[in-house]
């Protein structure tokens, strides 16, 4: 992606729609409640968004506006009203081993299945080939490359044999962000992948994003980090379970409804050549 900075956009995408161009996930009239059975609450309420393929889109907003409720239903991990459909089919129409191969999850906070703490770091990182093998099969060669690619990628490999619950929290996120990548799916969603990350690493992630982009992967992305996010391509912004906007970052409208959603006092502006937000 370039650095150079970019004037705002003359075309006027639709709020809930992603850019122009191939969709590969959609939600259409999407609701999901959250919470317990005698306390439930609506989280997103009959929501449309089209996420753009091969870009990366931000989902940003003030804590609550539905985020990472939107992303779990995307994955279809949250139960949900409505449709999702993923690149063109929808996604109940998918079974479990295509659905696994073509759409990868990593969960916020650094979160494993349970009991990975006692296994190896290059066995959780074979965890993301599981879609790939048959049942009970040994890894095969594939499996062994994309794993250790993967752990490469993301700097872990000096820990391949290391437990994983030992590992700090930030080590373990880059071993998760690893298993996400052994999947070697096209479209990638991740919930907080920057927590517990320091900023080296947050670069890392950073180059890393443009580089699946540029092989032709999707990847969306729920972000806290407000100045990082505008370095997408594409923004989500959410505020109360609803889509403010849906657009392109460098969209003069997709400025106006962040500063709106965080009650203006953000203030989008260009700095050495690229998007920053400013509080004011």
């Amino acid at each position: 992606m370039s650095t150079q900075t970019r004037q705002p956009a003359t075309a006027a995408p639709a709020v809930g729609r992603a850019a122009a161009g191939p969709v590969a996930l959609q939600a259409r009239g999407l609701t999901v409640t959250v919470g317990p059975p005698h306390a439930r609450r609506v989280a997103v309420s009959g929501l449309d968004v089209a996420i753009a393929a091969g870009r990366w889109t931000a989902i940003v907003g003030p804590n609550g506006a539905g985020k990472s409720t939107l992303l779990r239903a995307l994955a279809g991990l949250a139960p949900a009203h409505g449709e999702i459909v993923l690149l063109g089919r929808p996604l109940e129409q998918w079974s479990w081993r295509e659905r696994a191969r073509s759409l990868a999850w990593l969960a916020q906070g650094g979160v494993a299945d349970a009991g990975a703490d006692d296994l190896r770091v290059w066995d959780v990182v074979m965890l993301g080939r599981l879609p790939h093998q048959g049942w009970l099969a040994a890894p095969s060669p594939a499996d062994h490359a994309a794993v250790e690619a993967a752990l490469r990628q993301t700097h872990a490999w000096d820990w391949r044999e290391r437990a994983f619950g030992t590992l700090s929290g930030g080590e373990r996120q880059r071993v998760l962000l690893a298993r996400l990548l052994a999947v070697q799916a096209p479209v990638l969603l991740m919930d907080e992948p920057l927590s517990h990350l320091d900023p080296p690493h947050q670069a890392d992630w950073l180059a890393l994003v443009r580089a699946l982009v540029t092989e032709g992967r999707t990847v969306v992305s729920v972000l806290h980090e407000v100045s990082l996010a505008l370095m997408a391509n594409d923004l989500v912004v959410m505020r109360e379970g609803a889509v403010a906007y849906a657009g392109p970052v460098d969209d003069a409208r997709a400025h106006e409804a962040l500063s709106a959603v965080f009650d203006h006092r953000l203030r989008i502006q260009a700095v050495d050549g690229r998007w920053v937000a400013l509080l004011q």
